[in-house]
C-alpha cells in the first residue's frame, strides 16, 4: 500500500536482530503507508515488540535498513526519527500532571512556550480529556491513563505511530472502545501506524493489513485473506478458529479436487496449480462455513453427524459434530430465539460449497 508521495512512509528492509543464537528479527521487510494501520500479530516470543523496538531505535540492527518518508534513520538516534510510541504499561511520569506529561516530548524538542500549550491544547481535545490537564496520573482511570499515553505520542505530530500492546491492561468494554477511537483518531490525523497485539479478533477490528509473525519472520501479510486464504497451517490455526484436517489430493477436475481423509471420507475443494494428484495436504474449513442442510438442492460436500459438545458464547452456538467415517468438525451458528441450542446426541446434516474450503500443502 502506497501513500500519496508513491512511497510508503515506513520501510523496513532486510532487518535481522539477534540476541546470541536467537533471531528474533530474521529478514524482515515491510512497509506501512501514510494513513494505513498495519498489525503485526503474533504468539509470545515471535518477535513482535523487538522489531518495533529495532524500529523505533531503542534496538540495534544486526542487519539491514529503515527509512522514514524515505530517509535512512537507521542510525538515527530515537529522539530524532518522528515516531510516536504507545506501550501497554502507560509509562506516564507520576509527579507530572497530564500537561506536563503530554509536554515532555514537545520540551525535549525545545518547542516554544506559546506553541506547546497550544499542542497540549490541541490533542487534549483530540483524545476527549479537556479539563484534565492539571490532574495527576493517580487521579486518571486506566482509560484515561492510555489517552494520555497517546495523546504524548502524537503532539509532537510524528509520521509514525507505533503501538506495542496498548489495550492489554485494560478490560473488555473499555478496550473495545479504545480500539474504535483509537482508530478513527490514527485515520483522522493519516498516521502510518504499527500496532502491536496477539488477540486476532483486535486484529481484524483494528486493521487495514495484518503481518503474521513466527521465529523472528512474517508469514504472511494481507488484508481478509490472512483469515480466508492463509498461506500455511500455523497461519491458519493461529488466526480464528479452524478445521484443518489432514488429507490427500485422490483427483483433479477444473480447478476442483476431490480429497480423501484417513477414514475414508471424501470432500471436494479448491485447488491451485502449485498442487497434484496423490500429494499430502492440510485443508481447512472454517467452522461458519458449514450449514444445516434446509432444502435438497445439491452441493458438493455433505456430512451427517452428531452433535457430541455445545458450547453457548452468547451471540453464537458452537458445536463439536462426529460425522461418519471419522471425520470430526467444529461448527458455529448464530444464536437466535428462533434458533435455540441443539442438545448433545442432535444428529444433523451439514453442507457446503466446494469454494468454501482451502487447501494447504502440508508442512
Amino acid at each position: 500500500m502506497i501513500g500519496v508521495s508513491g512511497e510508503p512512509t515506513l520501510a523496513v528492509e532486510g532487518v535481522e536482530r539477534r540476541f546470541g543464537a536467537v533471531r528474533a528479527s530474521a529478514g524482515v521487510d515491510v512497509d506501512v503507508a501514510e494513513g494505513e494501520l498495519l498489525t503485526i500479530l503474533g504468539p509470545s516470543g515471535s518477535g513482535k515488540t523487538t522489531l518495533l523496538h529495532v524500529i523505533a531505535g531503542f534496538e540495534t540492527l544486526d542487519r539491514g535498513t529503515i527509512y522514514i518518508g524515505g530517509h535512512d534513520v537507521t542510525t538515527t538516534p530515537p529522539a530524532r526519527r518522528e515516531i510516536g510510541m504507545v506501550f501497554q504499561n502507560y509509562a506516564l511520569f507520576p509527579h507530572m500532571t497530564v500537561s506536563d506529561n503530554i509536554a515532555f516530548p514537545l520540551a525535549m524538542r525545545r518547542t516554544a512556550r506559546a506553541e506547546c500549550a497550544e499542542r497540549v491544547r490541541q490533542v487534549l481535545d483530540l483524545v476527549a480529556l479537556r479539563g484534565f490537564g492539571k490532574r495527576y496520573p493517580a487521579q486518571l482511570s486506566g482509560g484515561q491513563q492510555q489517552r494520555v499515553t497517546l495523546a504524548r505520542a502524537i503532539v509532537f505530530r510524528p509520521k509514525v505511530l507505533l503501538l506495542d500492546e496498548p489495550f492489554g491492561a485494560l478490560d473488555r468494554q473499555l478496550r473495545e472502545s479504545m480500539q474504535l477511537e483509537v482508530r478513527r483518531l490514527q485515520q483522522r490525523l493519516g498516521l502510518a501506524t504499527i500496532f502491536i497485539t496477539h488477540d486476532q479478533e483486535e486484529a481484524l477490528i483494528m486493521s487495514d493489513r495484518i503481518a503474521v509473525m513466527r521465529d523472528g519472520q512474517l508469514k504472511q501479510i494481507a488484508p481478509d485473506e490472512i483469515y480466508t486464504r492463509p498461506t500455511d497451517a500455523f497461519v491458519a490455526e493461529f488466526v480464528g478458529e479452524s478445521n484443518l484436517i489432514s488429507g490427500r489430493i485422490e483427483r483433479i477436475e477444473r480447478g476442483n479436487a476431490r480429497i480423501a481423509g484417513p477414514g475414508d471420507w471424501k470432500i471436494m475443494a479448491p485447488v491451485g496449480p502449485n498442487l497434484s494428484e496423490g500429494e499430502e495436504i492440510a485443508w481447512l474449513l472454517r467452522p461458519e462455513i458449514p450449514r444445516p442442510r434446509d432444502d435438497t438442492r445439491p452441493c458438493e460436500n455433505s456430512f451427517l453427524g452428531r452433535i457430541t459438545e455445545t458450547i453457548y458464547l452468547g451471540n453464537s452456538h458452537k458445536y463439536r459434530l462426529e460425522c461418519a467415517k471419522g471425520l470430526s468438525l467444529l461448527v458455529r451458528w448464530p444464536a437466535s430465539a428462533s434458533r435455540p441450542k441443539l442438545p448433545v446426541g442432535r444428529e444433523i446434516e451439514v453442507v457446503w460449497s466446494a469454494a468454501d474450503g482451502h487447501v494447504l500443502r502440508r508442512s
